[in-house]
Formats: C-alpha cells, sequence, structure tokens
C-alpha cells in the first residue's frame, strides 16, 4: 500500500520538478521601450529544448539572450544615437547564422541647462584632455565587457534612496555651451548617503575620473554592466564580488555637478540604457 502510494506521489510530482527544472534561473525581463535609449526583446531563432542559447550580435557588441515560453528573446540595449527605423541582429545557431530586423521608432527628450562654477569642467585644458582620453578608454573597457553566465540579471534594485530625475537622453548645455545627451539617471540624495549593489556583480573598474569625479563600475554579466558616479568615498575595490544589497560607496558632489547626487548608468551591450527600464518606473 505504501509503495504504491509513493510511486502516485512520484507520477504527480514530476511534472512539476519538470516544469520547475526548465524556468530555474529564469530571468526577470526589463520593460521594453523600442526607441533610442531603450530596450527591445527581440524572438530569434534557436532550439528551446537546447541549453545553449544563440550568439547574438547588435552594432558589433554581444546581447543577452534568455529562454521564455519555448523560444530564445534577445534583450537588446539600444543606443540613444539610433536612428529610428529598422535595425537588424546577427543571429548564430548551430545550423548557421541569419539576420533578424527589428523596428524603432523615435523619441524627444528634453534640454537642459545648467551652470557650472569651475569652467574647467565646460572647457578642459590640453593636460586635461590627455587625462579624459585615458579615462574614457578605461570607461569604455569597463561598459564593453560580456561576461556570460546561465542565469542573466536583467532586473535590478535603486541603488540609493533619493529623489530620481527623469534627465536620462536629455541634451545637456553647460554654461550656454551644448554637450553630449544625459546617459544615465540622477538621484538626489544628502552627502554620505549609502549606495548599494542593484544586483550581484563583480567590480571591475574603480577611481576619480575627470567629469564623473569618484565612479565604480559593477559587471553584472551578459553585457549588463552598472556605473555610478560623483561618489563621496569608495567602498569596495577591484576584483570584489558583490551581492545585491551590498554596500559599495556614499552620495557625494565629486567631479562635474551642481550639488551632492547620484549618477547612475546603466549599459545593456555596450549601450546607455535609461535605468528606469530596469527597477519598473516606465
Amino acid at each position: 500500500m505504501k509503495s504504491k502510494l509513493l510511486s502516485r506521489i512520484l507520477r504527480l510530482a514530476l511534472p512539476l520538478l519538470l516544469f520547475a527544472s526548465l524556468t530555474a534561473g529564469a530571468a526577470e525581463l526589463p520593460k521594453e521601450s523600442r526607441v533610442p535609449g531603450g530596450i527591445a526583446l527581440v524572438p530569434v531563432p534557436g532550439d528551446p529544448s537546447n541549453s545553449l542559447a544563440p550568439t547574438v550580435i547588435f552594432n558589433t557588441h554581444r546581447v543577452a539572450v534568455v529562454r521564455r515560453d519555448d523560444q530564445w528573446i534577445a534583450v537588446v540595449g539600444i543606443p540613444l544615437a539610433e536612428k529610428p527605423g529598422e535595425l537588424k541582429l546577427k543571429v548564430s545557431t548551430p545550423s548557421g547564422t541569419t539576420e533578424v530586423p527589428f523596428r524603432i521608432t523615435d523619441k524627444s527628450y528634453r534640454t537642459q541647462h545648467l551652470t557650472i562654477k569651475n569652467q574647467r569642467q565646460v572647457d578642459p585644458n590640453p593636460d586635461d584632455l590627455k587625462r579624459i582620453s585615458t579615462e574614457t578608454q578605461r570607461s569604455d573597457a569597463a561598459l564593453s565587457k560580456f561576461t556570460a553566465t546561465d542565469a542573466p540579471t536583467l532586473q535590478l534594485i535603486s541603488p540609493v534612496e533619493g529623489v530620481r530625475s527623469d534627465s536620462y537622453g536629455s541634451r545637456r548645455v553647460f554654461n550656454g555651451q551644448p554637450r553630449n545627451p544625459h546617459s544615465g539617471m540622477d538621484i538626489a540624495a544628502p552627502k554620505g548617503t549609502p549606495i548599494r549593489a542593484p544586483a550581484a556583480g563583480v567590480v571591475v573598474e574603480a577611481g576619480d575620473f575627470f567629469f564623473n569625479g569618484n565612479t565604480l563600475y559593477i559587471d553584472h554579466g551578459d553585457g549588463l554592466v552598472t556605473m555610478y558616479c560623483h561618489l563621496d568615498s569608495i567602498k569596495v575595490k577591484l576584483g570584489d564580488r558583490l551581492e545585491r544589497g551590498d554596500l559599495i560607496g556614499t552620495v557625494g558632489a565629486t567631479g562635474r555637478v551642481t550639488g551632492p547626487h547620484l549618477h547612475w548608468g546603466v549599459a545593456l551591450n555596450r549601450a546607455m540604457i535609461d535605468p528606469a527600464l530596469f527597477i519598473g518606473m516606465k
């Protein structure tokens, strides 16, 4: 009698265990917004029963791919500079390589006029420009990382409590001079406010940068890299492995700023994306 009961329990449990094995580790997806600075969730070819995801390339950078509802989904970061229209992914599977098109629409971002007290932060001198060039290379190397994982992390928590601005994508004018669009989220908070890791990851770059002040970069895997600028203090070092919620630094006003705040940047396949899409704000 006991053996029959056990057999029946196992028959009922096996489908649930199979379902759990297929969905275990499934990544939470960010919100889709097919505009410059947004994210496209694009179905791509590939055998969903195969644990090996297809390789997807966009603008020479590898793209995160997750399995959803018996199909593979490419989670594509769209650069702010992309023009509206049709874009293409290069998808490689054991069967070969193909192109998958998708379309994006336009989005208008506002213009911000800001006054900076230190004019060198607007018009750097020749020595400053050499420093900026070196720091730009360091930053690009960190933001371009793609560390493959079994379960991509694509949902984040806000790294700091504070007033979040909607300044992402805004065209910025410093002391009357146009500069590059704002590629992150500004979160205003008092100096010394703790900043915490929005997801597990590894510290891949840190230091004092000319424009960004005390700056930190975290690689979360699968092309998702976050950056933290204008910190008062950095509480971690290169190579540190972090868990979600770990203390990484404190809010400050270093670099080119108008007051204490955190500039939080999120890169996906090297494109700087609106961080709000990762924390359920849009």
